[in-house]
């Protein structure tokens, strides 16, 4: 006897969704609960519909959150079977991913740089290519000096939280003009930076006072308001805002590297990520602003991913 997951499929899968466990043992007790294997197998052929998701992992991870246990905990005992209030809220999970929630809003957190994040909906996902931008500032910029630093349109904080982390000599100061955001932000700065960051409700650099910064590191969004990109994977599922900018994908670029100007110091330092195609255009609007020794940096795939410069002294 089988143990049937119930779980609805998507379009185009019609197929049951067992837990085929071994038939003596079924046999010998049908009240057999489906154990971890089985149920992480069934799940990720049923997370293989999803595009760009990654089924045995994401299985693995909703499997945590609904059972409170470690993956290694997972990978260590296999065959132990799932008690029915974790496999009912696991069959939640599952469906809210199979419906197109991306993951971590599922979980509520992201993990990014060497942190644990919360994140909702109300906030863009971390991802591993917006890690550039820790490097290049905590390369760029001196470890001990006590440096005034702007996450612009922080979102979740995932920066901020990183550079502060990383340097407790520094104050990071993260913004976004969404109150919700701001508030993630705050929690996560909380968490990961109690004593040396803080977030201000704002669009952009509005409020911040004059030759004040040290530097301004941001993930604008710059993706091209046409750009089919933004209906596949996780994007749909994003705030719009944090993903799209124009016709060109380059006006938050544009606007925020205006404000940086009057807001940075003599030679103070900014860190855009961008496009993977526009690396020649972010150039170009740092250098109708002022900025100088201006360098396009390449992510791990090898594609340019941010641009970074010095305003002129």
């Amino acid at each position: 006897m089988s143990q049937d997951f119930n779980l609805h499929i998507p379009p185009g899968r019609s197929e049951a969704v067992h837990f085929a466990g071994n038939s003596c043992d079924s046999a010998d007790n049908p009240k057999r609960k489906p154990s971890i294997r089985e149920a992480l197998h069934e799940t990720a052929v049923l997370l293989e519909a999803l595009p760009q998701a990654s089924p045995r992992l994401e299985a693995e991870l909703l499997l945590c959150h609904a059972t409170g246990l470690a993956r290694t905990k997972l990978l260590t005992w296999p065959e132990a079977e799932i008690g029915d209030k974790d496999l009912a809220r696991f069959k939640s999970l599952v469906q809210r991913r199979l419906a197109g929630e991306p993951i971590a809003y599922i979980r509520g957190r992201q993990a990014f740089w060497t942190l644990d994040l919360c994140v909702t909906a109300d906030t863009l996902i971390p991802r591993p290519e917006t890690e550039l931008l820790v490097e290049l500032t905590l390369e760029r910029l001196p470890a001990d000096a006590p440096l005034l630093i702007l996450d612009a349109g922080s979102g979740s904080g995932a920066i901020a939280a990183a550079l502060a982390s990383e340097r407790p000599a520094w104050t990071l100061i993260a913004t976004d003009r969404s109150i919700r955001a701001a508030r993630v932000a705050r929690d996560n700065l909380r968490e990961n930076a109690p004593g040396n960051s803080g977030v201000v409700a704002c669009h952009w650099l509005a409020p911040i006072a004059e030759g004040s910064l040290h530097a301004v590191v941001g993930n604008p969004p710059y993706i091209r308001d046409a750009d089919p990109h933004l209906q596949l994977g996780d994007l749909p599922r994003e705030p719009r805002r944090a993903l799209a900018a124009g016709p060109d994908g380059l006006d938050a670029i544009r606007a925020l590297s205006a404000q940086a100007v009057a807001r940075l110091r003599p030679a103070g330092f900014i860190a855009l990520e961008h496009g993977f195609d526009q690396g020649s255009a972010v150039r170009a609007i740092l250098t109708q602003q002022g900025f100088g020794d201006i360098v396009t940096h390449r992510d791990l795939s090898g594609r340019e991913r941010a641009t970074t410069g010095l305003l002129a002294i």
